[in-house]
């Protein structure tokens, strides 16, 4: 794929939506960080469901501790794989506690440090709170960035690597959210809907003809 394609495509996901943000519920880069790790093999409308119940009682790394794991389980137990994810959200917010001053890191080596806190989590977090170029790469993007030959590659770091190197410049920073809402919503992984979609004539995915 050329540069004036990538930037014809990302001119009309832009158009579409001009101000693309995460679907998580989140008032703080702390709430953002705890809904990012609550979230993985979860669906954000699951964790906004947990995080409504829990965030009026607990927002602070505090607070949180303050619930121990068995209290914060109560909270988040309707999500996937909450048992691990309760474990590490309290040693997450033990260790803000003592090595940030209860602040959320805004750079990556200290934000992988996290219990539960991946590459992608970390990209999200530097991206969406702190507003850094960063592309965190989930099944959505990396079905997308293949499908459509927008930066194509055969692991999420490769394709992460490829986006921060060919995504023009000036749509880098809300990139990431474009390529997932196109995911989740448009270019679906069983059935996109190729003849709905806007970036349809300038994708090179194959098959497209099978989805019309």
């Amino acid at each position: 794929m050329n540069k004036q394609k990538r930037i014809e495509i990302f001119s009309r996901l832009r158009d579409a939506n001009p101000e693309p943000t995460t679907e998580l519920n989140y008032n703080s880069p702390f709430e953002l960080l705890i809904a990012v790790i609550l979230s993985a093999q979860a669906t954000d409308v699951g964790v906004n469901k947990a995080t409504a119940r829990l965030f009026p009682v607990a927002n602070t790394p505090e607070a949180i501790l303050a619930l121990g794991v068995d209290g914060l389980k109560e909270y988040i137990k309707t999500i996937g794989l909450f048992n691990s994810k309760a474990e590490n959200v309290i040693k997450t917010c033990r260790q803000l506690i003592e090595k940030h001053g209860g602040e959320v890191p805004d750079n990556r080596e200290d934000l992988e440090a996290l219990p539960g806190v991946g590459r992608k989590t970390a990209n999200v977090v530097l991206n969406t709170a702190f507003r850094q170029p960063a592309m965190a790469v989930d099944t959505h993007i990396f079905r997308v960035s293949n499908r459509t030959g927008i930066a194509p590659g055969k692991n999420v770091l490769e394709v992460e690597k490829r986006l921060m190197r060919l995504v023009p410049k000036e749509f880098l920073m809300d990139a990431h959210h474009w390529l997932i809402l196109h995911g989740r919503y448009t270019c679906t992984a069983r059935k996109p809907k190729c003849g709905a979609c806007i970036i349809e004539d300038l994708c090179e995915f194959k098959q497209k003809r099978d989805y019309q």
